[in-house]
């Protein structure tokens, strides 16, 4: 990565709004090149846009600014992906496909990915989450805690859990990346 670009990356990592502007103005170029061989044609703008915001978002859990451009890459090629599949509504994956996709990742940024995607659950999602994952709750402990139904816990435990999956695989199809959708509490 040029000098320069890496000057800009670590100023908008440190919150310099004018830096970023000028790193997403700089990085334009690069993105949609890439996605120009990744995305199916109608596919293009949208994935450069997206990617554009994903980087906005994140770029402060980069953890090494030499990083950037490989990382770049990656989230173009997987809004690719993502808007391929909205378009083409492809069917469920199977586990060892996505046991596959995951895979290609490293830990560190499953680490992170985990995280926003943990961040962008609504609060009785998390809640779930927390609660029977990590805390290791049992369903009728979790019920007693929160006062709901053994169908509601369970509910929400599911649908908790598809929007994590969602979101690490990039599947979700009706709202920008790293959003979740509204949908009414179980």
């Amino acid at each position: 990565m040029a000098a320069g670009r890496h000057e800009l990356v670590l100023r908008a990592q440190r919150g310099d709004a004018w830096a970023l502007d000028r790193l997403l103005a700089e990085c334009q170029s690069d993105a949609r090149r890439y996605a120009l061989r990744h995305c199916v044609t109608s596919e293009i703008d949208d994935a450069v846009q997206e990617t554009l915001l994903i980087v906005a978002r994140r770029l402060r859990a980069l953890k090494k600014a030499a990083s950037f451009a490989g990382w770049l890459f990656t989230v173009v090629r997987r809004e690719c992906q993502r808007l391929s599949r909205k378009m083409f509504r492809h069917e469920e994956l199977d586990d060892e496909h996505i046991e596959a996709q995951l895979a290609e990742r490293s830990t560190d940024e499953l680490r992170t990915e985990l995280a926003f995607a943990l961040e962008s659950l609504p609060p009785h999602y998390l809640e779930m989450i927390l609660l029977r994952d990590f805390e290791e709750l049992t369903i009728a402990e979790i019920c007693e805690r929160l006062d709901v139904s053994v169908a509601t816990a369970k509910a929400r435990l599911r649908r908790a859990r598809v929007l994590v999956r969602e979101y690490l695989l990039g599947a979700d199809q009706s709202a920008p990346a790293g959003a979740v959708s509204s949908e009414n509490p179980a």
